[in-house]
């Protein structure tokens, strides 16, 4: 497909996309600015889908390295959960083809307010300073479960993936924030490169565009990672509530509007 954009549309995808990136390696939710970006420059909604793809992949797996060379992820305990969390990515894109996601877009608000406000009311919901960090593989049927359920919800509809991914690592795992965090980013880099290559496959991806945004997102997120490393639960926990009820909010108004 061939794109005619204005230079102030690449200008404005560029910036949109640093901010995303930022956004995406703290807490995740940069797809909310990313992808009516994309509509909003006149990108058909499943290019958008597919395009984005390509661009979340360049951001997640940036603040993966990040989080990955500061120590925050050991990739030897948490294998089951890589492996259930590509499985899972596979089965929720195959699942969007046949099932019909409307009864998913009128729950999934519930959920996601409800992760705000256990965030809000719990004080150990972003974890505990005094966790010790587990140097043994956790439980692999928790990492099974958590994996293809996640990857799965990833690959068919994604909006609040990285809180899902944060908090319930903290629960399960009694993981610190900052490995949960390290934890989120890696497994959904796992799912964007698997959804990347199911669209991919299927022509819906605008390459020139997504890598574009891509190199903008990666900028942002070595920036968001290293802000959350360097500045922890104070940095992180408002912005992640933020992100949490701006993403309840926009699947509420889409869902019952």
């Amino acid at each position: 497909m061939d794109l005619l954009l204005d230079p102030s549309h690449w200008a404005v995808l560029a910036v949109i996309g640093i901010i995303a990136g930022f956004i995406d390696a703290i807490v995740g939710g940069g797809g909310l600015l990313s992808i009516p970006a994309l509509l909003t420059v006149g990108i058909p909604p499943h290019l958008a889908l597919g395009t984005n793809k390509l661009a979340a992949c360049f951001g997640s797996l940036t603040s993966s390295y990040t989080f990955y060379k500061q120590h925050l992820f050991n990739p030897k305990i948490w294998k089951p959960c890589l492996y259930a969390t590509f499985l899972g990515s596979i089965a929720g894109c195959i699942l969007v083809f046949l099932i019909d996601p409307k009864w998913l877009e009128k729950i999934l608000p519930l959920l996601i307010i409800s992760i705000a406000i256990y965030t809000l009311l719990s004080p150990k919901a972003m974890g505990d300073k005094n966790i010790t960090l587990p140097k043994l593989p956790s439980p692999t049927n928790k990492q099974i479960s958590q994996g293809f359920i996640l990857g799965g919800y990833d690959g068919f509809a994604g909006p609040g993936i990285g809180a899902f991914w944060t908090i319930s690592s903290i629960s399960l795992y009694k993981l610190p924030l900052l490995h949960s965090c390290g934890l989120a980013r890696v497994m959904t880099a796992v799912s964007n490169i698997t959804a990347l290559i199911i669209f991919a496959s299927m022509g819906q991806v605008h390459w020139i565009l997504g890598l574009w945004m891509g190199v903008c997102m990666m900028a942002g997120s070595f920036i968001g990672a290293r802000s959350a490393i360097r500045f922890g639960i104070p940095f992180i926990k408002p912005i992640f509530i933020i992100m949490v009820l701006s993403i309840a909010v926009h699947l509420t108004w889409s869902a019952w509007a």
